[in-house]
């Protein structure tokens, strides 16, 4: 690609068409205003059921002692405090994420709970990881993919820090397969903005979110994804309809 093309080509910020380059300064920012009311946020937006997806995330994750997990876009630390004990000290997490503002509620949590012993934490661009081939044995990164601007290039680079036989689950909001859910679960969303000017004082960066979600692929364009990473026996499931889908994929053994 020409240096011409690559200063022209566009992507979206939620339904607004922006330059690629311009994208990540624009989450980045995003992030960095809501991350002191991320959770409490989490919990409204989904009443209280991210927890419930996150433990069947985890369930799929075929963890144990020593394996070694990359929890990406990690931002506050939930998936990482969960890996932690499972891994145990034989094991390491490293939380990572691209935002330093999400990364520094995460490091406080981390330290604050005693997980320091075998959590790292780690600012990275999901689309070029820092990480040697065939490093983990699992990496999660939930409810972060639809921000990453270049979905494609961070699935490779997934993979590529995989062991072989290694998996990768991805837990995002997706599309709900019932039309009366659909048109319920949209009307909710609706509300997010408001919830967010009340509660974070910050409407715009919900109003994002919420386009966002709308935006990302469904459940079997995200599957043709990791097909085309390069990721074996992928699959998926639905949460609540569709209103979540968690998607697994593995390295080749």
């Amino acid at each position: 690609m020409s240096d011409k093309n690559a200063a022209t080509e566009t992507t979206h910020f939620g339904y607004e068409t922006v330059p690629v380059a311009e994208k990540e300064q624009r989450v980045g920012q995003v992030f960095r205003s809501v991350a002191q009311r991320y959770d409490i946020m989490n919990d409204l937006m989904s009443l209280g059921t991210h927890r419930l997806m996150k433990r069947f995330t985890i369930e799929l994750s075929g963890l144990r002692k020593g394996h070694k997990v990359l929890d990406l876009a990690g931002g506050t630390g939930d998936f990482s405090l969960r890996f932690s004990p499972i891994v145990g000290p034989e094991g390491q997490v490293v939380l990572a994420d691209i935002n330093e503002a999400m990364l520094a509620v995460g490091r406080d949590r981390i330290i604050d709970k005693g997980a320091d012993f075998n959590v790292e934490v780690a600012q990275v661009n999901a689309e070029a990881l820092p990480f040697a081939d065939d490093t983990f044995d699992c990496i999660t990164i939930a409810y972060g993919l639809r921000n990453v601007t270049n979905k494609e290039a961070a699935l490779a680079s997934m993979r590529r820090v995989l062991k072989p036989g290694g998996r990768v689950l991805v837990l995002e909001f997706s599309k709900p397969q019932n039309e009366i859910v659909r048109k319920g679960y949209d009307a909710f969303s609706k509300l997010w903005p408001i919830a967010g000017k009340i509660i974070a004082n910050d409407s715009a960066s919900y109003q994002y979110l919420v386009e966002s979600i709308r935006m990302h692929p469904d459940q079997e364009t995200l599957l043709a994804m990791m097909q085309d990473a390069g990721l074996v026996d992928c699959k998926y499931h639905n949460m609540m309809n569709g209103v979540c889908a968690i998607h697994v994929g593995f390295k080749s053994a």
